[in-house]
């Protein structure tokens, strides 16, 4: 069974590639300095949307205690 943790690790690796891949594909057909900025900037938002994916823990939840 596929675990939500694992499925959001895998989402997020995949939309590294595709950034990558889109941002590659159109730079092949030639982008202006601004398209360039975008491409980039794109591409290294997805890396850090998989770096604070992996590297985030989740919070505990805080129940106040009783006595």
């Amino acid at each position: 069974m596929i675990t939500q943790k694992e499925l959001i690790d895998w989402a997020s690796a995949s939309l590294v590639v595709i950034c990558g891949g889109l941002a590659g594909h159109y730079a092949a057909e030639g982008m202006t300095a601004i398209q360039w900025a975008g491409a980039a900037t794109a591409v290294l938002g997805s890396v850090t949307v998989a770096v604070a994916v992996r590297v985030w823990k989740p919070e505990q939840a805080k129940a106040p205690q009783r006595d």
